[in-house]
């Protein structure tokens, strides 16, 4: 049986159905369905799309608000101000912010949750101690921190330690460590940096 255009592009393009999945409902090669997309001219996704969308069946894993009011326009300035002065901007997968200030790490909570409809529940976090803190009061410290969001251990990775070593005021600043906020979405990370000012 061989599928006609239409049900390829209902499959393909609307459903979004990977060459693997709609050979299989073919019970044919995927070099064969390759050919019937090129033949009808159906605009074949990119490798990276084709990851984004096996790995986001359901759509993308947010929603961007407009802000409404003067209270979510402030968010939305100050989210993207962290983000530019103390994101990590150098990786394409992910939006990442580090800080040791847990009002920092809830103002940014709340831009990505509020302002882009992030599920808390998708949100993942690193932490950094030195040597001779406890790992385990500093985690309860940042869960107690970061109650109003619901956070779980589980969503923690492993807890790094570094050497501890004397180094001022910074030392003072960091005595529950460096905790990083992740999402994983190349699409908003890209959204994001788009908002910056170049």
């Amino acid at each position: 049986m061989e599928p006609s255009e239409e049900v390829l592009n209902k499959l393909y393009i609307e459903r979004k159905h990977s060459v693997s999945e709609i050979a299989k409902i073919f019970k044919c090669s995927e070099n064969r369905i390759n050919y019937w997309i090129r033949k009808f001219k159906i605009q074949k996704r990119s490798l990276a799309d084709a990851m984004y969308t096996k790995y986001n069946p359901d759509g993308d894993p947010f929603l961007i608000k407009e802000p409404q009011t003067l209270e979510e326009a402030k968010l939305l300035g100050l989210g993207l101000g962290l983000y530019w002065g103390e994101g990590n901007k150098k990786n394409r997968n992910s939006i990442r912010l580090g800080n040791t200030d847990p009002r920092m790490i809830r103002m940014f909570l709340r831009f990505m949750v509020d302002i882009f409809g992030i599920s808390k529940k998708k949100l993942r976090f690193g932490l950094q101690v030195f040597s001779d803190m406890q790992p385990k009061r500093t985690l309860t410290f940042w869960l107690g921190e970061l109650k109003e969001f619901q956070i779980k251990e589980e969503q923690f990775f492993k807890i790094t330690v570094t050497p501890s070593r004397s180094i001022g005021n910074y030392r003072e600043k960091s005595k529950f460590g460096v905790l990083t906020v992740h999402f994983a979405n190349t699409k908003l990370k890209k959204i994001i940096d788009n908002m910056l000012p170049l």
